[in-house]
């Protein structure tokens, strides 16, 4: 081998290894958006209309990426958090009502979460009331024991059980070339329903906790602008792969239910698939809902007390001892406790509370949006990192998206009571 191939391949060795040690708050971030509400989204999708809603995931990823990006673009040059960034840029007041919104949706979201890990074990035979206690513990473990590093590699590997969806649609032996067909070729239908799916398949994956766990993550990394490149890089994979695992999910619900039965949650999919397409495909697709739940569990708590304990200026971090953060800690703690028992207490209504949270996260969506857009325009704030116009028009446009699926959200449930 002569010098400069080794040269060259020393220059890329050191990148790649580089860029490992950058990779993480992308994937894991896009991998939570596919959490328990967001499986049962994409399930109905599949199961009620089959392929027609894969062109949307194009879209979506788009919209995600951008959000995402700018995200950590804000975070990697200023070295600040979004809800630090709000909090000096727009006063306290609009930090206090954004953080008031973002904690009772997340508060639903999480326990939709526990109920996830309970339905994914109860598959095979495990009860709620050991499972959730025991999932609530090992998570609020990993947080409090654990560093930045090691709290990343164990929510890098529950992001790796959602290819258990890809291995599981390749089992029902779906028709590609419709899949490819219907991917690539958009169709639209005026009906509510229709609509609303399609609406809700963008406001499963594209929310207010990401972009503050995803700053936040960047910022405790220590990823500077100087490192910014390779944090894309993560980020754009991550959103690509999270995207990839969503079509998949809505693969293995219409190559087998299409036509036969229409789900409404991930555990009634995984049972469904049962007697259609196997044991297996039922077992993988409970595992993928078990570590997405898992996952989602472990983030969401950490995006609303990352957030709240920087709109207030408190320590924060997980790299930081109990001792050290002890209002980080106790909040965290305080949101795992209040979500697990959301679950566990009798006649609690599981559905509407997602609803609810899901309804949460619609209207605190275009404001954090709007927010993030003035703050990423800023050219004192972001320098020559600062927004390009492209960016500012898909983020408007994803927006206003947003905005006509909260009106659809509220008219939804206010039409089925008329």
């Amino acid at each position: 081998m002569s010098l400069s191939l080794k040269y060259r391949f020393g220059w890329l060795g050191s990148r790649l290894l580089f860029f490992l040690t950058i990779v993480g708050p992308g994937l894991i971030t896009a991998s939570a958006d596919n959490d328990a509400p967001g499986i049962a989204t994409y399930s109905m999708a599949g199961s009620a209309y089959g392929y027609a809603f894969l062109w949307v995931l194009l879209f979506v990823t788009l919209g995600e990426g951008v959000v995402q990006e700018m995200a950590a673009r804000m975070g990697a040059v200023t070295g600040k958090g979004l809800a630090d960034l709000i909090r000096e840029r727009f006063g306290v007041r609009v930090a206090v009502l954004a953080m008031l919104c973002l904690i009772l949706a997340n508060l639903g979201t999480t326990a939709a979460q526990f109920a996830g890990v309970a339905a994914s074990l109860e598959l095979v035979g495990v009860t709620r009331y050991l499972s959730v206690p025991l999932a609530a513990f090992l998570v609020w473990l990993l947080v409090v024991r654990g560093s930045y590093h090691r709290v990343e590699k164990v929510l890098i590997t529950l992001s790796l059980f959602s290819l258990s969806y890809i291995i599981s649609a390749f089992l029902m032996h779906p028709d590609w070339g419709e899949i490819l067909r219907q991917t690539v070729i958009p169709s639209f239908h005026l009906e509510s329903q229709y609509i609303l799916v399609l609406l809700a398949m963008v406001g499963t994956t594209i929310t207010p906790w990401g972009a503050f766990y995803l700053q936040a993550t960047v910022v405790d990394k220590g990823v500077s602008s100087d490192d910014y490149a390779y944090a894309r890089l993560d980020i754009l994979s991550g959103v690509v792969f999270g995207n990839v695992v969503s079509a998949f999910i809505v693969i293995c619900t219409a190559a087998k239910l299409f036509g036969h039965t229409v789900v409404n949650s991930a555990a009634e999919a995984a049972m469904a698939l049962v007697p259609l397409a196997g044991p297996w495909a039922g077992v993988l697709f409970g595992v993928g809902l078990m570590g997405a739940s898992l996952l989602a569990a472990s983030v969401l708590p950490l995006s609303t007390t990352y957030a709240v304990c920087e709109a207030f200026g408190w320590e924060r971090g997980i790299n930081r001892e109990a001792r050290e953060a002890p209002l980080f800690y106790g909040l965290y703690t305080g949101l795992i406790i209040i979500s697990a028992m959301a679950v566990l207490l009798p006649g609690i209504p599981l559905f509407r509370l997602m609803w609810l949270s899901q309804s949460l996260n619609a209207i605190l969506l275009p404001v954090i949006m709007v927010l993030m857009l003035r703050i990423a325009s800023n050219r004192r704030i972001m320098g020559r990192y600062v927004n390009p116009r492209w960016v500012n028009a898909v983020t408007w446009g994803t927006t206003i998206l947003i905005v006509l699926a909260t009106v659809l959200l509220f008219a939804g449930p206010m039409q089925g009571e008329a």
